[in-house]
């Protein structure tokens, strides 16, 4: 991998940019998605508890979206609106598999100690969060 000179590392503002990004991609699917199995009665009512559906919509299917775009593209559609790529720290290549399960997991460490994990992108010279230092992976801005 080039020297880290030559490597724009994305930033924490530009990746909290494509978090948002990414939070309204995952909205515009599981809106209209929610709408055509409830109807428009389930955006009224303040049920806490909606049923299975409800746990495959908002859980299942975020943990399964998010790690098949990484495989597939090595970044969300929020990292690829704003022309970054997740890569191997070390060789600056696509990571393996288990890297990206690693980061996954990761992701839930990172967000479960108050967010430290995240806010980390800020301070660190590579900018990478825990879970990118668990994975061996970074965060690459593609000029």
């Amino acid at each position: 991998m080039a020297k880290d000179q030559d490597i724009c590392y994305a930033g924490f503002w530009l990746r909290v940019w494509a978090a948002a990004v990414d939070l309204l991609f995952f909205l515009l699917v599981t809106v209209p998605l929610l709408y055509a199995i409830h109807g428009r009665d389930y955006f009224r009512c303040d049920v806490s508890d909606r049923g299975p559906v409800d746990f495959l919509n908002m859980f299942v299917l975020p943990n399964i979206m998010v790690p098949l775009f990484w495989l597939l593209c090595s970044a969300t559609p929020g990292k690829m609106a704003i022309s970054a790529r997740i890569v191997d720290a070390k060789t600056g290549m696509k990571p393996r598999p288990i890297q990206f399960i690693i980061r996954f997991l990761g992701c839930y460490l990172s967000f479960l100690t108050l967010g430290l994990g995240i806010l980390w992108i800020a301070l660190d010279r590579r900018k990478q969060g825990w879970h990118d230092k668990l994975a061996g992976t970074a965060v690459v801005h593609t000029k």
